[in-house]
């Protein structure tokens, strides 16, 4: 128990650093990068909470499919990369301001709604087969809905992204 609880410091420090570092950059690859690390961050943070289904779902999909199609859009278009936007002296403390407002109603709202709750332990428990046993075979017909769905906007992304 101690060894996880000193690796999921570590992951939530790593976690944290990359999230602060992606909102921080000027570099719009370097921040896609980042959110990169902080993905893989919070699928080894499911990992550790022993919900594998979930963890690799969060690897294949975020990482593995939304994080391509958004460097692969990065690079595509000829928008210029670097030092585009300046943020002002002026803006700093008003978005200090502004986010510490947030967190704090977030903290006061989860406190007192959720503060003395406990979770609930005596449910069942599943496991990833269960999970793909259900959705291979009683939602087989939307699943290969979404599949033609994603396949036919894969064509058109690519009619729309060749040159011509």
């Amino acid at each position: 128990m101690v060894a996880q609880n000193i690796f999921f410091g570590i992951i939530s420090a790593i976690v944290v650093i990359s999230a602060v570092r992606m909102v921080t950059t000027r570099n719009i690859v370097h921040a896609a990068l980042y959110l990169v690390a902080v993905l893989a961050g919070l699928g080894a943070l499911y990992v550790l909470l022993t919900a594998e289904f979930i963890a690799t779902t969060q690897v294949l999909v975020y990482i593995g499919a939304v994080m391509v199609l958004f460097l692969f859009g990065i690079m595509l278009t000829k928008a210029p990369l670097g030092n585009v936007m300046e943020m002002t002296g002026k803006q700093w403390p008003i978005a200090v301001v502004v986010a510490a407002l947030l967190g704090g109603v977030t903290i006061y709202s989860l406190l007192n709604r959720f503060g003395s709750d406990r979770l609930v332990t005596d449910g069942p428990i599943y496991r990833t087969a269960d999970v793909s046993d259900e959705v291979f075979s009683t939602y087989i017909v939307p699943f290969e809905a979404v599949s033609v769905l994603l396949l036919a906007a894969l064509i058109g992304a690519i009619v729309l992204a060749r040159k011509d």
